[in-house]
């Protein structure tokens, strides 16, 4: 039974939710079962078939309506005399601000992204509003509480980056189906259907008459002839891709000396009859995503491995597809899991060049989860974390420290236990959000421009949407809807400008703040001269003191050459993690992973006895909120020493 203190808070309480998907829906209703009686939602998102599995508070009537707006009426029903208010918008709109969050007396996130997770824990700690986090992905979850001075926030410590390819694996020596997907999807796809003008690593002449041309004017291989029937430009590309491709990789004995050799693949050989395809007139629907390479042909079942035969059938037939009912598309198409031509079209390029590199082959449920980075939800695992943010901020309503938790749950409890609660950390000293602790750059001044350090390192490292940026009393940036048209002038103009060159030029040892007005958030940079950068650094700028964790896999078939860039399996929108790292000889956290020294004053005293396996192979597990279901667990990922375990 609650406690008359535990009912007066929970009663009294404005609490703010940030999600109304997987684990909001759960959460919503579990606060107004518990007592809640003001409760407020942000979500942008708008209700898709693919929620209803889980998302219960949703019907499929309910298809294309905001999901905010939908759960307040859904709880309304059965709770009418409560208070819920829905925003049907972004968390990161200016209306969103300080003064908005102070409003509440603590804030519950259950979002998808990195970007507006760092952003709510900012305005979290410019409001001073408890936040408390959340993740499921799968059988695992997890609750961590963030309160201003009291525990780590948010951004205390690195997250995971996306888990990228390099290009010459990719392109050539493919040892995993994973390397054939991203092929599939990132390359293939791209050039066929993708903006014609990027540049893109299939730009190999084939030996249909373009290779014998060097001129820069030769035919590109992939583009249809005028006179071309779709079939036959079908078996062309394939041709080209899975036989031409590959025989002028075979001609490199080099790489194969120590590998297997791919077998090239050619149409003919498959697929004798070049009228043997599926008949695409069955397609009567004008919805272009009701159009399927696999109706078209017959097959039903996606959980089906298909044949060698059967993929070639369903390639020629998508692509044949994609010019017959979709060609208005062709040119602005980028990969969708949730475009079913598009994912049988990728699943039967993977897997013919999976079978020519003699890689297992997947079906098409196996393909779309691995291209569309999709761990399926578990809604079950939603409803316990939901339980579990809601215990939690009820001792955060009573100011009771002492009981404060962060809890996992475990996909394969040892010692009979499901959940672990850990002790929250204490605030990381070096964290540059919390503790205001200076950062340092290093960049070559003559060289970079101030656009280069405002997308690379303001936007995209720190996370700011509304910069500001001063040398001393010089402000030499400023970005905001509510600038005259000189001032948005001088500072486009100083985007343009290398950064010595500035109006108060910035040099070697100067400092410069950067602030963002809408999270009131600034912190100092520390500017270092340097003059060279390796082939590991390409943004010729290296920030110390922001942390990323490493990538969540290391690939061993070889590393980007000759300015390759890698190819990420990960969408940008991409995975977040909450890591705790316990080491199993003492209560440090490795300098080496990026954290410091500072950093190692947490309290640790209840994880002596948790229990850890010690099994060499150690496993990293990377959780996000099930929303959408984007989200990617790598399990035995390689870590730099055998001494830690990263549980999340």
């Amino acid at each position: 039974m609650a406690s008359t203190q535990q009912l007066a808070a929970v009663k009294g309480a404005k609490v703010l939710m940030v999600g109304a998907g997987g684990i909001g829906c759960e959460l919503l209703k579990t606060l107004a079962l518990s007592g809640f009686q003001d409760i407020h939602i942000i979500d942008l998102d708008t209700i898709e078939v693919s929620n209803l599995n889980r998302q219960f508070l949703f019907r499929k009537s309910h298809v294309g309506l905001s999901k905010a707006k939908v759960a307040r009426d859904a709880v309304l029903e059965f709770r009418p005399h409560i208070s819920i208010t829905p925003y049907h918008a972004n968390v990161k709109d200016p209306k969103f601000n300080v003064d908005f969050f102070k409003e509440f007396n603590v804030v519950l996130n259950g979002l998808d992204n990195l970007d507006a997770r760092r952003h709510v824990n900012r305005l979290c700690l410019a409001a001073d509003v408890p936040l408390i986090e959340s993740g499921t992905t799968g059988f695992l979850g997890q609750v961590t509480v963030h309160v201003k001075g009291k525990t780590e926030c948010y951004e205390c410590q690195p997250k995971p980056a996306p888990k990228t390819y390099p290009v010459c694996t990719i392109t050539s020596t493919p040892s995993k189906f994973v390397h054939c997907i991203v092929w599939a999807k990132e390359l293939l796809f791209a050039k066929l259907f993708g903006d014609k003008n990027q540049d893109n690593d299939l730009n190999v002449r084939s030996a249909d008459g373009a290779s014998s041309s060097s001129s820069e004017d030769a035919v590109d291989v992939f583009e249809r002839r005028n006179d071309e029937d779709i079939e036959q430009y079908g078996r062309r590309i394939y041709d080209h891709v899975f036989g031409y491709n590959i025989e002028k990789a075979l001609s490199n004995e080099e790489t194969w000396k120590n590998r297997t050799r791919p077998k090239p693949i050619y149409s003919k050989d498959i697929l004798p009859d070049i009228r043997e395809n599926g008949n695409s007139d069955k397609v009567v629907s004008d919805d272009p995503s009701s159009v399927s390479a696999m109706s078209s042909l017959g097959f039903k079942n996606p959980q089906d491995v298909w044949s060698l035969a059967d993929n070639s059938k369903i390639f020629i037939e998508a692509l044949k597809l994609f010019f017959l009912k979709r060609e208005k598309e062709i040119g602005g198409l980028s990969f969708d899991k949730d475009d079913q031509l598009a994912v049988e079209f990728v699943t039967a390029a993977a897997n013919i060049r999976a079978s020519s590199f003699g890689i297992p082959v997947h079906s098409l449920f196996e393909a779309k989860g691995i291209a569309g980075n999709i761990i399926h939800a578990v809604a079950t695992t939603n409803a316990i974390i939901a339980g579990l943010i809601v215990i939690e901020a009820i001792k955060v309503l009573q100011n009771d420290v002492a009981k404060y938790r962060m809890t996992y749950c475990l996909e394969h409890p040892s010692r009979k236990t499901l959940l672990m609660p850990v002790e929250p950390f204490e605030p990381n000293q070096s964290c540059y959000v919390c503790s205001n602790t200076p950062l340092t750059l290093e960049v070559n001044t003559s060289v970079t421009k101030l656009r280069d350090f405002v997308d690379k390192i303001v936007r995209a490292k720190l996370g700011m949407n509304l910069p500001l940026i001063m040398h001393g009393a010089s402000l030499l940036y400023e970005f905001g809807d509510d600038l005259d048209e000189d001032m948005v002038a001088n500072y486009e103009a100083n985007l343009e400008k290398v950064l010595s060159e500035l109006p108060s030029g910035i040099t070697g040892g100067t400092t410069i703040t950067v602030e963002d007005l809408q999270q009131e958030l600034s912190c100092n940079i520390n500017i270092k001269q340097r003059e060279d950068f390796d082939e590991k650094e390409p943004d010729g700028m290296v920030l110390i003191g922001w942390t990323q964790a490493p990538p969540t896999e290391k690939e061993n078939n070889g590393s980007a050459e000759n300015g390759e860039s890698n190819l990420t399996i990960t969408e940008e929108v991409e995975v977040v993690a909450e890591e705790v790292v316990l080491d199993k000889k003492s209560s440090s956290v490795d300098d080496a992973a990026g954290v410091d020294p500072a950093a190692k004053k947490r309290k640790l005293s209840e994880l002596s006895n948790l229990p850890i396996s010690s099994s060499a192979n150690e496993e990293k597990v990377i959780l996000d909120d099930d929303d959408g279901d984007d989200v990617v667990v790598i399990h035995g990922g390689d870590i730099d020493t055998g001494k830690k375990k990263k549980l999340f």
